[in-house]
């Protein structure tokens, strides 16, 4: 709701060009925004978020946020993130519990709104 409320649309799911699948898309028109992929299992999780940069850039987009319940920092000391960075895509690793306000306050940012209303 609050992704329409601003000029965004949310989608679950988004098929990518190539078959794979987005957990979550924040799209403006056809403007790819924002990925965001939920991973929850530490188990080969540098894999996974590699995977998910290159699965988001492949479709466009060049920022993605991957919502990782634990408090470990899964790409510190990896060469991962780096490899990633030569991708020109932007990884931030979020906690479930501040996923809605993050997206609000990113949109929100985009826009020019004041998240707080």
């Amino acid at each position: 709701m609050m992704c329409e409320e601003m000029g965004f649309n949310a989608v679950k799911e988004l098929s990518t060009i190539d078959g794979a699948r987005i957990d979550l898309a924040i799209l403006r028109e056809n403007e790819k925004i924002l990925a965001i992929e939920f991973e929850n299992s530490y188990k080969w999780i540098k894999q996974r978020v590699l995977y998910n940069a290159i699965k988001v850039h492949r479709d466009g987009f060049s920022r993605l946020w991957i919502v990782y319940p634990f408090n470990n920092k899964p790409l510190r000391n990896s060469w991962v993130g780096s490899f990633i960075e030569e991708l020109g895509v932007e990884v931030e690793v979020v906690h479930p519990k501040e996923v809605e306000e993050k997206v609000r306050n990113f949109l929100a940012s985009l826009v020019g709104y004041d998240s707080k209303l």
